[in-house]
């Protein structure tokens, strides 16, 4: 039974004990995952949308706000452009309710039927001719420079709501909202195009706050030894601008003039806490006759957040959770600074509570494009999707999902990230890869429950017709496939044929990449006139940078690290495979280990209790970069062996003897290792993850088996 295990220092356990309250067991698995840093555990922690970044960190933000804003005030026509998959779908939909809301005058449209990827000038001329003057395009746009050069021409403004990674040249006259642009300081690249959606929503529903654009400065004193240390930290929509720290010894420095700080608080509001001791410290520096003009804001604060009431700034540095996970020492003004945008955000949420409700659903559709897009879990990711599924574990599903989760049987079941995966996800891809995305966007927009229920009965029959062109792609590539290994250096596949839907192009690519092991593209010829296909990599090889070294070939292209889309003249394809096979060779694949799994931990069977799912439900939500947690247990007695199932692979049904707990088992397509391999009454190693076991309204803790042996049998642990 091989597996891999690393070894894991027990100071650094220690550490993250002792500093975050971690159990020994969670703080284990942390340094076995390489999660040893504060900010990254963080999002492992905590779920409070307080811990997501602020939305104007994004540079082009303000630009954004402040041109739909001026759409609003002089009643111009807007267009939200989006994708077809489930990314584009909720981005649409998330700005769309948004921009309603606020009473402009939108309309919303989603490439169909064989539409290509992105905006078009002819959508452009179709804008033009309802008098339309602003267009944002979501979850697409970056590379579409040509058309939007054509809509600048006609007057047509466009803002670019993106997370895709940008060409060498950026589409211009536009105001561009993406993390990945070159120079952009978001301190997190790999959120969905939803997720900066909802970045840009969050920002318009600060502007409807009176802090908007408002420059305040955070000013605090402190005593230092024999000195002063002045610190002053700009703030701009809850972003720190500008910092500045003064140390100044009383004597050696004898005026205000002789300092920074006349230029640094000019024409700045600025707020202190404590202004009595402020006023006494400043006084010891400068004298009784230098005058600052501040507002002490602890006892508006302290209405907001009463535990803070008489509490000085070192006592709020060590109360807050957030500066607990920061690695650099936190200074005073740090806990002033924290303190005061969690107030600003707590005094936002009182005065508008319809923002809360709103942002519940709108965190539903962000968990949904994270999953979709295959995101990976780090970061806001986590809360993105934490906050959705608490949601929807409520009860508080928005509509649209609620009748999806009704039809694939989920509604009173515990649901974790991976049952949307599956369950969902796949649904609402069905809609856009069919060419009807629309079906996806009216579930979630529509006011009526019986036209809901329709919408939802549809796409439920689109997955069907959807598995089928899936089924039928498989047949005619696989072949295809191994011929295609031997032209392109058994590193790369390539089956390009006009029998494929353009729909299933994805998911077939993805699926000749988990059967051979190598990155794989899988295309179509639409129209007999284009080549449109998908580009699904692994094993440390990008998606986007390969199709980049063709981009002259293309019409467009574009995409994320592992995956890909591109469209191309047919008369350009035999250039385009010949292209492909002289680069094939140059291709370098990371060695492959995913067959053997990595172990977060090996428990003693004492350890073997049902608590372990608070662990289990720690680590969620599950999915890229974040796989389920993985266990050893060793010398465990199997007391129960049944085989079940009726098809022609069957499983096995186990019970082990841990202690005082007898665990259940499954072991799917494993009935002839029974009695083979091992037997009832061995004693065995096994290697499982935990999940939950829903039965007749009762939840079970089990185990899911991924290999097991006989206890005296030789293991390899690399």
């Amino acid at each position: 039974m091989q597996y891999i295990k690393k070894e894991v220092s027990r100071e650094q356990v220690k550490e993250l004990h002792d500093r975050f309250g971690c159990d020994p067991l969670s703080a284990s698995v942390f340094v076995r995952r390489g999660i040893t840093n504060g900010h990254d555990i963080m999002f492992y922690l905590e779920q409070d949308m307080r811990y997501l970044h602020t939305p104007f960190l994004m540079s082009s933000m303000e630009d954004a706000v402040d041109r739909i804003l001026t759409a609003k005030d002089e009643g111009e026509k807007v267009l939200i452009f989006g994708d077809r998959d489930v990314d584009g779908i909720t981005s649409t939909v998330l700005l769309y309710e948004c921009l309603s809301r606020m009473g402009i005058d939108v309309s919303w449209k989603l490439p169909s039927g064989n539409d290509a990827y992105g905006l078009s000038t002819q959508t452009v001329d179709e804008f033009l001719t309802q008098y339309g003057s602003l267009i944002i395009t979501v979850d697409c746009g970056i590379s579409n420079n040509d058309e939007i050069a054509y809509a600048a021409q006609h007057g047509i403004d466009v803002i670019v709501v993106d997370h895709h990674t940008p060409p060498y040249e950026l589409p211009q006259p536009a105001v561009i909202v993406n993390p990945k642009v070159e120079n952009e300081h978001y301190p997190f690249k790999d959120i969905s195009g939803c997720a900066v959606v909802f970045k840009l929503v969050s920002a318009l529903r600060f502007a409807q706050t009176e802090l908007y654009k408002q420059e305040i400065c955070l000013l605090n004193v402190r005593p230092l030894n024999e000195a002063y240390v002045i610190e002053a930290v700009k703030v701009l929509n809850m972003t720190e601008k500008e910092r500045l720290i003064e140390t100044i010894v009383p004597g050696i420095v004898t005026s205000i003039t002789q300092t920074r700080l006349p230029d640094f608080l000019q024409g700045q509001q600025i707020f202190v806490w404590d202004s009595a001791v402020q006023k006494r410290q400043l006084a010891k520096i400068f004298g009784s006759s230098v005058e600052f003009n501040f507002f002490d804001v602890r006892d508006e604060i302290a209405k907001i957040i009463p535990a803070v009431e008489n509490a000085s700034l070192l006592r709020i540095k060590d109360m807050s959770r957030i500066l607990r996970y920061q690695e650099n020492p936190v200074s005073e003004l740090d806990a002033f600074f924290t303190i005061f945008i969690t107030f600003i955000m707590a005094k936002n949420s009182s005065a508008h509570p319809v923002f809360a409700e709103q942002e519940q659903k709108d965190i539903q559709l962000c968990m949904l494009a994270a999953l979709a897009d295959i995101m990976p879990l780090h970061n806001e990711n986590r809360i993105f999707i934490k906050q959705g599924l608490a949601a929807v574990n409520k009860g508080q599903a928005r509509a649209g999902l609620s009748e999806l989760l009704v039809r694939q049987n989920l509604i009173g079941k515990k649901i974790g990230s991976i049952h949307l995966s599956w369950n969902i996800v796949p649904l609402l891809n069905a809609a856009g890869r069919l060419g009807q995305p629309e079906l996806s966007a009216k579930l979630f927009l529509s006011q009526d429950p019986l036209e809901r229920s329709r919408l939802a009965d549809q796409i439920i029959e689109l997955n069907k017709e959807r598995r089928q062109l899936g089924n039928d792609a498989w047949g005619i590539a696989e072949k295809q496939a191994y011929d295609s290994l031997e032209q392109y250096d058994g590193k790369l596949i390539v089956v390009i044929d006009e029998r494929i839907n353009r729909g299933v192009s994805g998911i077939l690519a993805a699926r000749l990449v988990q059967r051979f092991n190598v990155p794989a593209i899988a295309a179509t010829i639409v129209d007999g006139e284009t080549v449109v296909g998908s580009l699904r990599t692994n094993r440390g090889c990008n998606a986007t940078h390969m199709l980049n070294r063709f981009a002259e070939l293309f019409i467009n292209h574009g995409g994320h690290t592992s995956a890909a889309g591109f469209s191309l003249k047919k008369e350009n394809l035999e250039e385009f495979k010949l292209s492909l096979q002289a680069y094939a060779p140059l291709i370098e694949l990371d060695d492959d280990t995913s067959e053997i799994p990595a172990v977060d931990a090996e428990l003693p069977a004492s350890y073997m209790k049902p608590e372990l799912l608070s662990l289990i439900d720690m680590m969620e939500p599950y999915g890229e970069k974040n796989p389920p947690l993985i266990f050893l247990v060793k010398k465990v007695r199997l007391i129960a062996a049944e085989v079940i199932g009726k098809t022609e692979r069957q499983h096995l049904k186990l019970t082990f003897d841990c202690g005082k707990i007898k665990w259940p088992a499954i072991y799917w397509g494993a009935a002839e290792r029974l009695n083979r391999d091992f037997k009832l009454r061995d004693t065995v190693n096994v290697i499982f993850h935990i999940e939950r076991n829903c039965f007749n309204g009762m939840e079970i803790p089990q185990m899911n088996i991924i290999d097991m042996e006989q206890s005296d049998t030789q293991e390899v642990n690399k």
